[in-house]
């Protein structure tokens, strides 16, 4: 077994992964399986392996799409379901909520409930409501969800002022030194030592912590951070309590393991003891959230600290198509650092889709106006909006496309907003479906309502739902949507459940809530690049992909440029078949257009090199301009099909072979006589012009040349580095070499 951390090798490509569709998706309402032994049909055999290997330590390293979440719940579940696990004996961790959730339903529907699935915050604020009695005594302080007012209160009390950005830059750096361990007097060496930019003076930000944590005192309060850090200060200084948590949870797994930071992985080895039932599974590429003290290390490093685990690399990956896999692999092939070093090499399990598509747009009204004009093609072709996405760097991004899609009566949700149960209009129609479900015999509403969708729909009518969504955007427009995904729950349900009655339905949803497992919500999706993570999309625009937004300005490290670059990759792999791409040269209309496409697109996108900072020449091929922000306007396309080698039709992404149309080891069926004369021919037109040779044709267009001996103006034209400008200029001497003809030695006719 290779160490953990080391590159992947591929995995036979003999085996099929029959009967099952993408990592991530799955019947909305499953039978759970008979036996111990049917959890694992359907499982790849690497998935195979995390689900049978239950003992011991295992390190999981998965790949985007390649099931990571599928492996481990299933591993859970034959363990319950073979009576190897008693399922109060495990304790599931991983970092959202909603990850949380989604893992116990996953669980429920695979047999194995009662299984303990929650975020490292839940999991210990429960262990010390139970304890604090025990172990401090008195009343527990109350838990802050915002501490931002209490920093403000510290600055104030310190008379330093702080503007809206620095206190939240502030607050940033007093949550990253809790989960680093760091006290309010170490602050300023360890920020230096980690490489920090601090947004005040570091003197400043140690005074501003030291007395928010007098404040929290003097109130009886207490932050995320401190539930963590009193827990583990249980835990080390109670041994009879540790004893008591470790006595109760006797196996771990970890999801997204390489997000941990240093006091999460304190807390984890005082649960775990001197025991190793500890399965971990997470990617170092996808990495993204190191500015709150997460790191890979505790991932790369797991087989130094356990020799004796098992890992296990899933890159089979059932979610994107070959062509969005091999933009993702493509971006991490030119990252440095030590994710990188040991990054995984996906392998598309899916049949071949469209390629990406690269569009330019000359602001950024322009850019919203696009993605929204195409969306709504999407949609009119049958896409789903639940099954599209925009995708950007900020939050501050997100008006421009609300607006675009509101203008254009595309409905969309915010990422990121209010739990869906947490609703208010949500939480209306559950007392409402629960009453109807008790005394609706009595409800004239339901006189007419035949089967379960239209009850549903007859109840929810009462609350605000209507057949036809209403126009524009904004609150009425939620609340619609949310009751909307409702309506279209009852729909799945009923159908799934041949019988099912109003009281089921009440059941699955108090069964959802507890679990966090929202319905769909019918709408396109708007988030962060941070947000989307874990989620995926039929379609994905990753938009405002350009230097200054993506790499972000105040990314100035190699460390945190290649933090941006992986989260690109994210974006990239939450697609799964379609993905748009784009960037617009300017943020206002009228303004000066001075921006240019990321660096990470450089040798990527058909018609760039791979030269970092070296900006590709317009009318490229590959790229789709939009070039006006009036809403009434078509954008010109240029449209060119992907470069492919006409040797063996692999997709090219190398500059060099896009210019020779073949990869660089397949045959050459050049003219070699041809070439030779195209280089005397270039070699005289370059001292005429006082330009290197290059700057005329370069060697590789010069051999691209000679492969295909055009013969027309359009066949000539069609070879990558034979730019317009070239074409005017030398196209006629270029034609009459190829056919043959001899040149007079003299000037080019300009």
């Amino acid at each position: 077994m290779p160490a953990c951390g080391q590159p992947a090798q591929p995995s036979p490509a003999t085996w099929q992964h029959g009967h099952v569709t993408a990592a991530t998706h799955s019947t909305l309402f499953p039978q759970a399986p008979d036996t111990a032994d049917a959890v694992l049909d359907g499982l790849d055999p690497e998935q195979r392996e995390v689900a049978t290997a239950l003992h011991g330590p295992v390190c999981v390293l998965a790949g985007a799409g390649t099931g990571k979440t599928r492996a481990i719940t299933h591993r859970i579940a034959y363990g319950v379901r073979a009576g190897i696990l008693q399922p109060s004996s495990v304790l599931a961790v991983t970092f959202t909520n909603r990850a949380a959730g989604e893992m116990r339903g996953r669980l429920r529907q695979l047999g194995a409930a009662g299984v303990q699935a929650r975020t490292f915050h839940s999991a210990a604020l429960r262990q010390l409501q139970y304890f604090w009695p025990k172990a401090i005594g008195g009343s527990m302080p109350r838990l802050v969800d915002r501490k931002i007012q209490l920093v403000a209160d510290a600055a104030a009390a310190c008379r330093i002022r702080l503007d809206r950005n620095e206190l939240r830059d502030v607050t940033a750096e007093i949550e990253w030194s809790k989960v680093t361990q760091t006290v309010p007097a170490d602050y300023a060496p360890a920020a230096a030592k980690a490489g920090r930019e601090a947004p005040r003076d570091p003197a400043e930000i140690a005074q501003i912590y030291n007395v928010y944590e007098d404040l929290k005192r003097d109130r009886s309060v207490m932050d995320f951070e401190d539930v963590l850090l009193l827990t583990v200060a249980i835990l080390q200084d109670r041994h009879d309590i540790a004893d008591q948590v470790r006595s109760q949870y006797q196996h771990f797994v970890v999801d997204e393991y390489q997000d941990v930071s240093p006091l999460q992985q304190r807390l984890l080895e005082l649960w775990l003891g001197e025991r190793d039932n500890l399965c971990v599974v997470g990617d170092a590429s996808q990495t993204i959230y190191s500015f709150t003290g997460a790191t890979p290390d505790h991932l790369l490093d797991f087989r130094t600290r356990h020799p004796g685990a098992t890992v296990v690399k899933l890159v089979r990956d059932y979610r994107s198509t070959p062509q969005v896999v091999h933009l993702a692999n493509g971006l991490l092939a030119q990252a440095s650092g030590r994710a990188a070093d040991h990054r995984l090499e996906l392998i598309s399990q899916r049949d071949a889709g469209p390629e990406p598509v690269y569009t330019e747009y000359t602001d950024e009204p322009a850019e919203a106006e696009g993605a929204a004009r195409r969306i709504r093609e999407l949609m009119a072709s049958g896409v789903p909006a639940s099954e599209i996405a925009i995708l950007f760097r900020t939050n501050s991004q997100s008006e421009s496309y609300e607006q675009a899609l509101a203008d254009a009566g595309v409905p969309y949700q915010l990422r990121g907003a209010e739990r869906f149960f947490d609703r208010p209009e949500v939480r209306k129609a559950g007392i409402a479906l629960r009453g109807a479900a008790r005394f609706g015999g009595n409800d004239t509403l339901l006189d007419d309502a035949v089967d379960l969708p239209s009850q549903v729909r007859a109840v929810l009518s009462g609350e605000g739902w209507t057949t036809e969504p209403p126009a524009g955007s904004g609150a009425v427009r939620e609340r619609w949507e949310s009751l909307a995904a409702l309506v279209n729950l009852a729909q799945d349900f009923a159908a799934a459940k041949t019988g099912a009655t109003l009281a089921d339905l009440v059941a699955e949803l108090d069964e959802r809530a507890n679990a966090q497992h929202a319905p769909t919500v019918q709408g396109v999706t708007l988030a962060s690049l941070h947000s989307a993570k874990g989620l995926e999309w039929d379609v994905v625009f990753l938009v405002g992909v350009a230097e200054g937004m993506m790499p972000i300005t105040y990314a100035k490290t190699d460390e945190q440029v290649e933090e941006e670059r992986r989260l690109l990759y994210v974006g990239v792999t939450r697609a799964r078949r379609h993905l748009h791409v784009s960037w617009a040269l300017t943020r206002a209309p009228g303004g000066r257009a001075n921006r240019r496409p990321s660096r990470f697109l450089d040798g990527l996108r058909p018609g760039s090199t791979a030269t970092v900072g070296r900006a590709a020449a317009r009318g490229s091929g590959g790229v789709e301009r939009g070039f006006t922000s009036r809403p009434d306007a078509t954008p010109r396309r240029t449209q060119r099909s992907p470069a492919r080698c006409r040797v063996c039709g692999r997709t090219l992404t190398d500059a060099g072979e896009m210019k020779l149309m073949r990869c660089e080891d397949c045959p050459s069926d050049m003219d070699e006589g041809l070439y030779e004369r195209l280089r005397e021919w270039r070699c005289v037109q370059a001292r005429l012009s006082g330009q290197p040779d290059f700057c005329v044709f370069t060697d590789k267009t010069l051999m691209a040349i000679a492969e295909t001996e055009p013969t027309t103006p359009d066949e000539l034209a069609r070879i990558p580095g034979v730019l317009k400008r070239k074409l005017d200029r030398y196209g006629d001497d270029v034609l009459a070499i190829c056919a043959g003809q001899e040149l007079e030695q003299g000037p080019d006719g300009e």
